[in-house]
C-alpha cells in the first residue's frame, strides 16, 4: 500500500509525468483525506485547476480513500515536528499509522521519512 500527498495526487489526476511511476507499481493506491483537504484550500486560493471537481476526484478507481480513526491520527501528528505545516504532519501521520510508504517529491518529509518510507517522485 501507497499513500499519495498532495502533489503525487494532483499529478496523477492530471496525467503528468511526475505521476507515471505511480501506474507502474503493483500495490494499492491511497489517500488521506488530509491530501482532499489541502487540495480543496489549494482549488479555493486558485493555486491548482482540476478537470473536475473534488467530489469527482474523491471516486477515482485508481486509489481509495483512507478513512483514519481521528483520535489516533491527530495524537500520531501532533509528534510530527519535522514541519511546521498542519497538512504535512497529517498525510505523514496517516500513512504511519497505515505503515505504508508516501509517494512524494517534498524533500522534507522524504529527509525524515528516509529511503525506506517513501516513493520518491
Amino acid at each position: 500500500m501507497i499513500h499519495l500527498d498532495t502533489n503525487a495526487l494532483i499529478w496523477l489526476l492530471a496525467g503528468h509525468p511526475r505521476a507515471k511511476r505511480l501506474g507502474s507499481l503493483r500495490t494499492a493506491l491511497v489517500v488521506s483525506p488530509a491530501v482532499f483537504l489541502e487540495v480543496g484550500v489549494l482549488v479555493e486560493l486558485g493555486k491548482v485547476r482540476l478537470a473536475g471537481t473534488l467530489s469527482e476526484a474523491r471516486r477515482d478507481s485508481r486509489f481509495r480513500v483512507d478513512h483514519p480513526d481521528g483520535a489516533a491520527w491527530f495524537e500520531e501528528a501532533e509528534g510530527l515536528a519535522f514541519t511546521r505545516d498542519p497538512f504535512d504532519r497529517l498525510i505523514v501521520a496517516n500513512a504511519l499509522l497505515r505503515s505504508a510508504k508516501l509517494a512524494t517529491s517534498d524533500a522534507k518529509i522524504i529527509a525524515f521519512l528516509g529511503p525506506d518510507g517513501v516513493v520518491e517522485l
